[in-house]
């Protein structure tokens, strides 16, 4: 059994619920849990004030961190300036809502069309991204901050707009084993820029590969590489799945290999 060195979390919305309710029910088993804010637009969708108010109280009875999802219905790598401006104030009036909670990290998606296959396509979108990233980062206190989500793409695209950034990286492994990029790279290539690793099952034997699943449905060979990373890892593991069951197929899978791992108890 190997001692647990990372921070353990899961989603705001494991019941059908709303973040607080969530955050009542599943907070007392966790390190942290990621608020879920994929959606800014209409205003009236994001938490209120009152609501970071509340969950702040939460934090502090549960000893109970929190870690950031931010929106992505907008794009920092829009066509359009007018975009990219848009997506930077959305973003900053979102972590400023959300500062008091003092989240360890906040996951930002740089999307791409995946169309974007040729040399010239991939240029232009890292220059997208940069001037996109150029009306956000400037503003904040401490750009580390901002952990750039790997998805569907390439992760070695990342790399230079990490470090020219001062960011960090949300490590997404289901998304590695889904695309068919190899963890290993990515660890090494990152190294101590990884602030949160997002874990979930990926299943691969049908037409099309499932993920946000328990992680009872990751191969034996995917999950033995991950616990060779995790057993060294200090950063925050968020198990990104959205329902009872596969959480706590995920944690009992967890437990085979590290210890301190909760047993979950369903709140009805």
């Amino acid at each position: 059994m190997i001692p647990r060195q990372f921070r353990l979390g899961t989603t705001s919305f494991i019941y059908p619920d709303n973040i607080i309710p969530n955050v009542r029910k599943i907070g007392k088993f966790f390190d942290e849990i990621e608020l879920l804010v994929f959606e800014s637009l209409p205003e009236a969708v994001l938490p209120s004030n009152e609501d970071v108010r509340e969950l702040e109280v939460l934090g502090r009875d549960l000893d109970l961190g929190y870690n950031l999802h931010l929106p992505v219905d907008v794009s920092l790598t829009a066509e359009s300036r007018r975009d990219r401006q848009s997506a930077a104030d959305t973003l900053k009036q979102v972590l400023d809502r959300f500062a008091p909670l003092g989240p360890s990290t906040c996951t930002l998606h740089l999307d791409m069309d995946k169309n974007l296959l040729a040399p010239e396509d991939l240029k232009a979108w890292e220059e997208r991204a940069r001037k996109g990233l150029d009306l956000l980062v400037p503003d904040l206190d401490d750009p580390g901050l901002i952990s750039v989500e790997t998805l569907w793409y390439d992760p070695e695209i990342l790399r230079s707009l990490v470090r020219d950034f001062g960011l960090r990286l949300c490590a997404d492994a289901g998304h590695h084993f889904k695309y068919g990029y190899d963890i290993d790279t990515t660890f090494a290539w990152f190294r101590e820029d990884i602030s949160i690793v997002h874990l979930h099952g990926v299943d691969l034997t049908g037409e099309k590969p499932k993920d946000h699943i328990g992680l009872d449905r990751l191969s034996e060979i995917h999950f033995e590489q991950l616990v060779s990373h995790l057993s060294r890892f200090t950063g925050t593991v968020s198990l990104e799945v959205f329902n009872f069951l596969n959480l706590e197929a995920s944690l009992k899978r967890l437990a085979a290999a590290f210890s301190d791992i909760p047993v979950l108890e369903r709140v009805d």
